[in-house]
């Protein structure tokens, strides 16, 4: 008696998710270091107004294609703008269109997997045959399509994305359903009479939320990619309107004039993305329990 109750003093309990990301996160400065960054962007979207030094859309003829000095950071481009007041300003566009179309996609992705999932039957061949369809194309061409046939602007972007995203959702939701479905406590559930709607909310979205939260950060990053090249090939956000995409593109157009544009739009497209794929990696490790185990 007096053995079994030390073995079971000594018996650790399990950790919870939210120390295993602490110490994960203290155990891998790139992540901290990508965390770090990530606020800093969102800061410097968020207080843009204030932080910016001049006007993103004034133009002048006096100022057009100077190099970077105390009086413009990052110079000017061929309109005589302050590069680094547009980046700040294009910020805003990039990382809330980065965040809004990743999450849209969860809601609508998820809903249709989780339906497909648990219903099964004519249901789930439908919806099966609506996300091979639309995941046969690359999100790139697929954005695209949808871009050229909607237009630019905001919504319209997050739209696009959104679309472009919801096959990969949907797949994974689907298949998350469908192995929690089969599991004893939802089928003791189905058996007790709870309704099916609340077995859903209750037993299947939260035991397959952990891999579309990952998948939602990973493609954060896509995201925020994606409207960059929709941008830079005339779909995305339109000009005069600053996003790291059009700067990239105004800036091929004068590149020997003035190649700083470029160089801070590229380098912050390139920063965020690595800084969100390593934190998508860090959350994996987390609530996999595969591999965090």
């Amino acid at each position: 008696m007096t053995l079994a109750a030390d073995h079971t003093e000594l018996i650790a309990p399990e950790p919870s998710r939210l120390v295993i990301l602490r110490q994960v996160l203290l155990d891998r400065p790139s992540t901290m270091a990508a965390v770090a960054l990530i606020g800093v962007f969102v800061l410097i979207a968020t207080f843009a107004p204030l932080l910016a030094p001049y006007d993103p859309l004034a133009q002048s003829y006096i100022k057009i294609n100077r190099v970077p000095s105390a009086e413009h950071w990052l110079g000017t481009d061929q309109f005589g703008r302050d590069v680094l007041s547009r980046m700040i300003f294009g910020s805003r566009n990039s990382l809330i269109i980065g965040v809004l179309a990743p999450l849209l996609a969860a809601i609508i992705g998820t809903t249709l997997g989780v339906v497909a999932g648990f219903f099964g039957g004519v249901v789930d061949r439908i919806i099966s045959r609506l996300v091979d369809l639309l995941i046969s194309f690359p999100e790139l061409l697929l954005a695209i399509i949808i871009a050229a046939a909607l237009g630019g602007g905001f919504w319209n972007i997050v739209i696009v994305l959104a679309a472009a995203f919801v096959p990969n959702f949907a797949r994974v939701a689907r298949a998350q359903t469908m192995a929690v479905r089969a599991e004893p406590f939802v089928e003791a559930a189905v058996a007790s009479g709870v309704t099916t709607w609340r077995i859903i909310l209750r037993h299947i979205v939260p035991n397959i939320a952990a891999p579309i939260v990952v998948l939602m950060t990973l493609w954060t990053a896509s995201a925020i990619r994606l409207e960059a090249s929709l941008s830079f090939l005339g779909l995305g956000t339109q000009a005069p309107q600053p996003s790291w995409g059009n700067i990239i593109r105004d800036g091929l157009n004068n590149l020997f004039g003035s190649p700083w544009p470029v160089i801070g739009a590229g380098l912050a497209i390139t920063s965020v993305v690595l800084a969100f794929n390593l934190l998508g990696d860090t959350i994996r490790d987390v609530l996999d329990p595969e591999t965090s185990s």
